[in-house]
């Protein structure tokens, strides 16, 4: 493996059957190199600056039934919420505050929201705070609503692809839901100039190492701004309830891949690591990662906007706790920078 490892590092990309077998049979000392260079190519970019997002959960409502999400459609235990725009703009103004210069207002895909609600959003955001970006992970829309919503500011848009295998991604989701919307979205995203985010969840249900392959593959020729990798962990109201949780030691691998095959992206060390291991996120910036995402939502609505079982919701991820956040990036010889964190090209 360390032949395809040496070359993933000198040509910056691979094969599908390459990347298969990096993974298929992956070894310590392989990840080990990979996590060396990952974090060579990250310095040489970024320093050992961190960047910090405050992430905003404002509705817990979701119109989809994904088979992997706890907010899915038909998970009658689900505690919604919606947060007014007044409860947003005042999360805001704590995390602006705090030092936050990203702001990142995620839900599930709630009708309740209409287009032109979230563009009143987003451009109160600007207005108030113009030195900021505002980043939006709110699904699937027309093209139309994009561009709405890229006029009144938004910066930046997070959409996971989840994975860029048309069959996989028909067992992940409902039927109404598919891999060619997705991928069309992605594509309006990049072509009206967001700086745009994909990704996908390691060790989610029927996957497979060439699955990973294919969505490497993609990666590399969709030349993504962001990328979220993060583990599978599942939810018990949810039909993948009894399903395995992806692995930390191949998240963290692939993180490591990503960098070396995207230098400048933005990746950032998910609350999905930090909630399987204590020291999730500091492995994750180890392995090439230099984002975290602070929660800045309400205290009363962090654990309702529940995903997967044990997600972080309190200590570090809340906004209250950036010092300590800022600690432990310190202890690893990193540190947090309040800043806007734009992609450097």
């Amino acid at each position: 493996m360390r032949s395809l490892a040496e070359k993933l590092c000198r040509e910056k990309s691979l094969s599908e059957l390459e990347f298969a077998a990096l993974i298929a049979h992956r070894d310590g000392e392989t990840a080990k190199y990979l996590a060396s260079l990952a974090v060579r190519e990250r310095e040489r970019v970024y320093g050992r600056d961190v960047y910090v997002r405050g992430l905003i959960e404002f509705s817990s409502y979701c119109k989809n039934d994904c088979l992997y999400c706890g907010i899915r459609r038909s998970n009658k235990c689900a505690e919604r919420y919606r947060l007014t725009k007044d409860e947003i703009l005042a999360r805001c103004r704590e995390g602006y505050a705090l030092g936050f210069r990203t702001f990142v207002l995620q839900s599930g895909e709630d009708p309740y929201y209409k287009p032109e609600t979230i563009a009143d959003i987003v451009r109160s955001i600007k207005s108030l705070y113009p030195e900021c970006a505002v980043t939006l992970s709110v699904g699937e829309h027309p093209r139309e609503v994009y561009a709405l919503w890229r006029e009144a500011g938004a910066d930046r848009y997070l959409l996971r692809h989840e994975t860029a295998d048309a069959e996989h991604y028909s067992r992940l989701h409902p039927k109404e839901l598919t891999l060619e919307s997705r991928m069309r979205c992605l594509h309006d995203l990049k072509s009206l100039g967001y700086q745009v985010g994909c990704g996908i969840m390691v060790g989610s249900p029927y996957q497979t190492a060439e699955h990973i392959a294919k969505d490497l593959v993609f990666m590399k020729e969709f030349e993504p701004d962001m990328v979220g990798i993060g583990p599978f962990i599942p939810h018990h109201d949810t039909p993948f309830a009894g399903e395995v949780r992806g692995s930390l030691e191949l998240t963290l691998y692939l993180l490591s891949i990503v960098r070396i095959m995207l230098p400048n992206v933005l990746l950032p060390a998910t609350t999905a690591l930090g909630s399987i291991h204590p020291e999730g996120r500091e492995l994750g910036i180890l392995a090439g990662a230099n984002v975290c995402m602070p929660n800045l939502s309400p205290p009363d609505v962090k654990s309702k906007y529940n995903l997967y079982d044990g997600k972080l919701s309190t200590g570090s991820e809340s906004a209250e706790c950036l010092s300590e956040l800022s600690n432990r990036m310190e202890k690893i010889g990193y540190r947090v920078a309040l800043v806007r964190g734009d992609v450097k090209k």
